[in-house]
């Protein structure tokens, strides 16, 4: 299988790619802060853009790379007079830069991402020392023009320990006018080397409203319940919004807590029901949703138990009852917490190994089943 016919890694399924996104919602106070910088003359050479996972990290490292790229630098590029400050990152849909890096084919941009595989026939789990090497040969072709260099990290905390070590050279030695854009959905996996030579923008979940206008520019068609729902679900990451929404996630979670409400008794046939559903071949996708989906519920059980009351928003009707049932007080709900740790953690690792993908499901259920059997009569 050829390089070209490989997934993207930095592209969630069905939704734009982040360098195709045409308006950034929500992160207006990142934007704002790295402009500044820019106008204020403190443009660093190291940025780490850091945030949950689909809040728009990306899509802002892609329109910052259009900016530097299209943005003339007066006093490096030899100007006459103090042109005034921009006050926007946004470049013009019909400038040469848009139109090359939507291309790919902007010489001045390089995107560090996963590869391929040993085999080539499918892309490697981490970003590996192989792919920090390009750079050398980045640098070198684009030194030519004189111009500014970008490099986006797309994600820097995919990187293995070889190519962590290979960027940090590069972020101790920069090249001149280079600025590297690292796209983090969780900073304490990198080096901490690597984190003291960036400088944070930091990016925030999205509010309901952002939420639908992300979904509406992303192509997704849902009513308004549905939309509230997948804000909720997803914490505000219009990225797993669009996993949550592409694998039918909504109807996934309703049949969780079809099974959650006949606990701590358990109706072991539709238990079973929900576990054959997942082990098919070909639904491994669906299956780590299953996961994600029941770490969420045990966290909003949690959080139900803490405070006393379930979240100020639902994800499914029939959720309140449930969460007030099994979460009546602080104690189940650290023993809520709790669970969701072991429970987690064991599924990990039984994805890692390679067990049965229905026995694992029923042993998340089990495990589950355990911690509603703590409310008190």
């Amino acid at each position: 299988m050829s390089d070209q016919a490989l997934p993207d890694p930095t592209q969630v399924e069905g939704a734009p790619h982040p360098a195709e996104t045409r308006r950034l919602l929500g992160q207006q106070a990142a934007e704002r802060a790295f402009l500044d910088a820019f106008s204020g003359g403190r443009l660093h050479h190291a940025w780490m853009l850091i945030g949950p996972k689909g809040v728009g990290k990306a899509t802002l490292a892609w329109k910052i790379a259009r900016f530097l790229l299209a943005t003339p630098d007066a006093e490096e590029d030899g100007l006459f007079g103090a042109p005034p400050p921009p006050e926007t990152l946004d470049i013009g849909e019909d400038h040469p830069v848009t139109r090359r890096s939507r291309a790919g084919a902007e010489p001045g941009l390089f995107v560090l991402k996963r590869g391929p595989n040993d085999k080539g026939d499918r892309i490697a789990a981490e970003i590996r020392v192989d792919q920090v090497r390009k750079l050398k040969s980045f640098f070198a072709l684009s030194s030519a023009d004189g111009g500014r260099r970008v490099v986006i990290v797309d994600a820097a905390d995919e990187m293995n320990v070889n190519a962590a070590n290979a960027l940090l050279k590069l972020l101790e030695e920069p090249p001149a006018r280079t600025v590297m854009l690292l796209v983090c959905h969780q900073p304490s996996r990198l080096l901490p080397t690597i984190r003291s030579r960036c400088r944070e923008l930091r990016l925030s979940p999205l509010s309901p409203d952002d939420m639908k206008s992300a979904l509406d520019q992303a192509g997704a068609e849902l009513s308004g319940a549905g939309a509230d729902a997948l804000a909720e679900l997803s914490g505000g990451s219009v990225g797993a919004a669009m996993r949550v929404a592409g694998l039918e996630g909504l109807t996934l979670y309703r049949n969780l807590l079809e099974v959650m409400g006949t606990m701590p008794d358990l109706d072991r046939p539709k238990a079973l029901a929900l576990a054959d559903s997942l082990a098919q071949r070909g639904r491994e996708e669906r299956l780590d949703l299953f996961f994600w989906l029941a770490d969420t519920a045990m966290a909003r059980l949690a959080r139900t138990g803490v405070t006393g009351q379930p979240p100020g928003r639902l994800a499914a009707p029939e959720e309140a009852a449930l969460l007030r049932r099994l979460a009546p007080d602080v104690v189940t709900g650290r023993a809520w917490a709790e669970v969701a740790q072991i429970a987690g953690d064991r599924s990990r690792h039984g994805r890692a190994v390679n067990v049965d993908a229905a026995s694992l499901v029923l042993d998340t259920v089990m495990k589950m089943r355990e911690a509603s059997a703590r409310v008190r009569a």
